[in-house]
């Protein structure tokens, strides 16, 4: 049996370089690979010409690019498209092309299920099986028929990022760096529960827009719809953030899903501003989509625009994000669960 490859797509230039210092090869070979890879976005090392004879075999030897396309694809009345990749470890993981006027978002996964646990999503619902590797996470990217009409990633698919940051922060360099995609970091928003370490260490090594998943500014709820709570709490959360400046190029917002009778009434609307007083940020309101086996439902959208705009009124600018891909698994985690009990001859309820 072969040994696997191992892909050069996900390493960062210093990663390319330290290959290519072991395979004998001239320095300046690294900033052709990563050229390759990113600008060109080439799908195998023979294509990457102006690399001798000799060294792209030697580099074929143990080396591939390592793009691999989705396995299945839904794609909504409105433009949405779903993506559903295969792990190596037969797991399923996804990707959600957003297109609106002229933006085109593509929502990415850092995990194989996610820890986190909360009680509103189904990727949660799933279990923790695996960290997905820079490659892995790259891939989502790279490998979508729309990879060059995208103008921003978001990483709010499957898993929490800073779970895994390590390879998310790769990944973010890949994107924002000269020698990779060369993205302004403004394209990119990572989102989180807000983990103590990982959130520190994002700050202070990336530049990229964060949104932090609150969903109700009342720590003893949050708890019950967020286990990460009991770990590091919302208000231990924005006393952190209180100490960065997104005044400037950085934009902080808050996520928060809307559940009828749950966190939609006028006194959340008014706790939030509490909350975030001397902040420089915003608050998205997302409608909730139903998941089985949860009870919560959606808040109407006459609640949501009076939450809405009386945070507007008193200081926090706030959005209520479209609600995209109903007709497609709209919630995530839903395709890959589908597909996971499928395999297994089990139905999704």
């Amino acid at each position: 049996m072969d040994t696997p490859k191992t892909a050069l797509l996900g390493r960062t230039l210093g990663e390319i370089q330290q290959i290519v210092k072991n395979l004998g090869m001239p320095k300046f070979a690294a900033k052709q690979i990563t050229s390759w890879l990113y600008d060109k976005k080439v799908t195998s090392i023979d294509e990457m010409t102006n690399l001798s004879l000799k060294h792209r075999e030697a580099l074929k030897d143990g080396y591939e690019v390592g793009a691999f396309a989705p396995v299945e694809e839904m794609r909504s009345v409105d433009g949405t498209v779903k993506y559903l990749f295969r792990t190596p470890s037969d797991n399923y993981i996804e990707a959600v092309y957003i297109p609106d006027d002229d933006r085109a978002t593509l929502c990415v996964s850092s995990q194989v299920g996610c820890k986190m646990n909360c009680k509103f999503c189904m990727t949660g619902k799933q279990g923790f099986a695996a960290n997905l590797t820079a490659h892995q996470i790259l891939n989502q990217i790279f490998s979508i028929p729309e990879r060059d009409t995208l103008t921003n990633v978001v990483f709010m698919g499957m898993g929490e990022p800073f779970d895994n940051l390590d390879e998310v922060l790769k990944v973010l360099e890949i994107l924002t760096a000269d020698y990779g995609y060369a993205w302004s970091p403004k394209r990119i928003t990572v989102s989180s529960v807000g983990l103590k370490k990982g959130l520190e260490r994002f700050l202070n090594e990336s530049d990229c827009h964060l949104a932090i998943s609150m969903h109700t500014p009342f720590p003893s709820q949050r708890k019950e719809l967020m286990p990460a709570e009991k770990a590091f709490s919302i208000t231990e959360i924005v006393d952190i953030l209180h100490d960065y400046d997104f005044s400037k190029q950085r934009r902080l917002s808050f996520e928060y899903i809307m559940f009828k009778g749950v966190n939609d009434s006028l006194l959340y609307a008014k706790e939030v501003v509490k909350l975030l007083r001397g902040i420089e940020c915003r608050m998205n309101l997302i409608r909730f989509h139903a998941i089985p086996n949860v009870d919560l439902e959606g808040t109407d959208m006459e609640t949501m625009t009076a939450f809405r705009d009386y945070l507007t009124q008193h200081g926090v600018f706030a959005t209520i994000r479209a609600s995209r891909g109903e007709d497609i698994f709209a919630a995530c985690g839903m395709l890959s669960t589908a597909k996971q009990q499928k395999e297994k001859g089990v139905t999704l309820q």
